[in-house]
């Protein structure tokens, strides 16, 4: 008789990062997984709202990552709409256990649309192409005084380059001169952060924009412009350059509902509106987390393994082990922003393109520089996926606003937030308030961890939660890092294999987007096994 115990993992979140680590665990070691969401929905920031048959996709998410694992991972569970449209370029290699039947429902729904990216700023009236080319349409759009203003700028920081690239200013400087920052980076980045950008971390600029220049921008043009052949995967393309990307057909909550599905078919558990307030330790391992659930019983948790997604700021509050002193200051300090969508349901857009005027604009965001209105930016959800429309007769946008929880915008009634973003929208031209069909407001709290306040002291963190060995950060705001759905996913499929190798060193967990290369592509002569 075998009387060996399974071992648990008790997962915190279960966004992006927390169901990719159980179903990681699930099906590549003998560890059940316990996840404990504090929300009603699977997703986290990457769910889908539906409001009245219209989805939602909070903040627009492309499914493309410079990671085969990654790629793999998500048509894994979600195969494309049309295998051909992809060219058939992505290829999932089973190299695990085979998933029972069960644990794959059967939904001609769940599948990936192949998609066209178009996103575009909208400033002084016009629309220019993102990232900023140098098309004859964009020297028109600037004039040119200005134009040559931009020209002798970049050349200048060319030649002479800043000696020191401490902060976000300095970072767009170095990349784009003085002249192309100041139209076009500083005035939108300090909105969606509140704060100037010289306040703002380098980091977050090596981290989001990594190695987009004015060069590789017009490499880029040429590319497109001389070849037709275009593979999924982009690999030699910048993020920010990409021209497709996969989608799920019902918004990106969709794939996390059908991988939550499949987490509870395999044997683990999923536990909503679970609040945890504390973690025991003992020494340096975490023993058990309690909190309350829905009923507003306190349940404790046992495990071997704990995974957290929280807010850092939450996770160190809620320790019962002693915090050094420093360390609580620093966690104390740390600051985030916060998000609010407005979504509009309309008879028509009033902005159109020239070229096409009565068809739809095929922008799937639109970057809002203008200065006279708080709105930065634009979704139109029909050109994410036509599904997420009820109606395709109508438009459905989503108007997004930056704030913290202490603004007065945050705390706005959904009617008047509502009547904001159709006042400013008219405003610059893109709608009419007669042709809104109806409304609904979205808060998202803790989005964005931010790049300032105490952050240039984070290591002091995580060199005292690392010491808890059996204790992964993971995820945004587990980690505190600006992290894309696809980082997020890596560094738990990352702390899954130190957890099977054995492997208490965290530093490669850290390391995912922190370098020019994901840390996969860095590892390429250790392949891991796709999963």
């Amino acid at each position: 008789m075998n009387n060996t115990r399974q071992k648990t993992a008790v997962i915190i979140g279960a966004g992006p990062a927390g169901l990719t680590a159980a179903y990681e665990l699930l099906t590549r070691s003998d560890v059940k997984p316990i996840v404990l969401e504090k929300s009603s929905y699977m997703g986290g920031i990457s769910r889908t709202v539906n409001y009245k048959g219209n989805r939602i996709d909070i903040g627009g998410h492309r499914f493309f990552s410079k990671s085969d694992r990654v790629m793999d991972w998500w048509l894994q569970h979600m195969p494309p709409a049309d295998p051909s449209a992809a060219g058939q370029t992505i290829a999932y290699q089973n190299r695990q256990r085979e998933v029972p039947a069960a644990a794959t429902p059967a939904n001609a729904d769940a599948v990936m649309l192949l998609r066209e990216r178009k996103s575009r700023i909208y400033f002084l009236r016009k629309f220019f192409e993102y990232p900023i080319t140098l098309s004859a349409q964009t020297l028109r759009n600037l004039g040119l005084v200005r134009t040559i203003k931009i020209g002798f700028s970049y050349l200048w920081t060319a030649l002479f380059p800043p000696r020191h690239v401490d902060n976000l200013e300095q970072f767009f400087i170095s990349r784009f001169g003085n002249e192309l920052y100041l139209t076009f980076f500083k005035s939108y980045t300090e909105k969606v952060w509140g704060v100037p950008c010289h306040e703002i971390s380098a980091e977050w600029g090596a981290q989001r924009i990594k190695g987009l220049s004015i060069t590789k921008t017009v490499m880029h043009m040429l590319k497109k412009t001389f070849s037709r052949a275009r593979d999924i995967r982009q690999k030699d393309t910048e993020t920010s350059l990409i021209e497709q990307f996969l989608y799920p057909k019902l918004g990106p909550g969709q794939l996390w509902e059908v991988v939550a599905e499949k987490i509870k078919a395999l044997g683990g558990e999923i536990i909503t509106e679970f609040d945890v307030d504390k973690l025991h330790a003992d020494g340096n391992r975490l023993v058990s987390l309690s909190g309350r659930d829905k009923a507003g019983n306190r349940r404790d948790f046992a495990g071997d393994y704990f995974f957290s997604t929280m807010p850092v700021q939450e996770l160190i509050n809620s320790l019962d082990a002693p915090v050094p002193v420093d360390v609580r200051e620093v966690s104390d300090g740390l600051q985030y922003r916060d998000f609010i969508t407005v979504g509009l349901l309309l008879n028509r857009l009033t902005v159109v393109d020239k070229d096409n005027p009565k068809t739809l604009i095929k922008d799937n965001w639109i970057y809002i520089q203008e200065p006279d209105v708080t709105a930065g930016r634009l979704q139109i959800f029909n050109n994410w996926s036509p599904y997420l429309v009820r109606d395709p007769n109508t438009v459905w946008i989503g108007v997004e606003y930056f704030c913290y929880e202490t603004d007065a915008m945050w705390k706005l009634s959904d009617a008047d937030m509502a009547a904001l973003a159709k006042q400013e929208l008219e405003r610059i031209g893109i709608i009419r308030q007669s042709d809104v069909l109806d409304s609904t407001v979205i808060r998202v709290p803790k989005t964005y961890p931010a790049y300032f306040g105490t952050y240039t002291r984070f290591d002091e963190i995580r060199a005292f939660v690392d010491r808890f060995e059996n204790l992964f950060l993971v995820g945004r705001n587990g980690m505190h890092k600006y992290n894309n759905q696809d980082h997020s996913m890596l560094t738990a499929m990352t702390s899954v294999d130190n957890i099977i190798a054995g492997r208490t060193d965290k530093s490669n967990i850290w390391a995912v987007n922190t370098e020019m290369e994901y840390h996969e592509e860095k590892e390429g002569a250790e392949k891991q096994p796709a999963s």
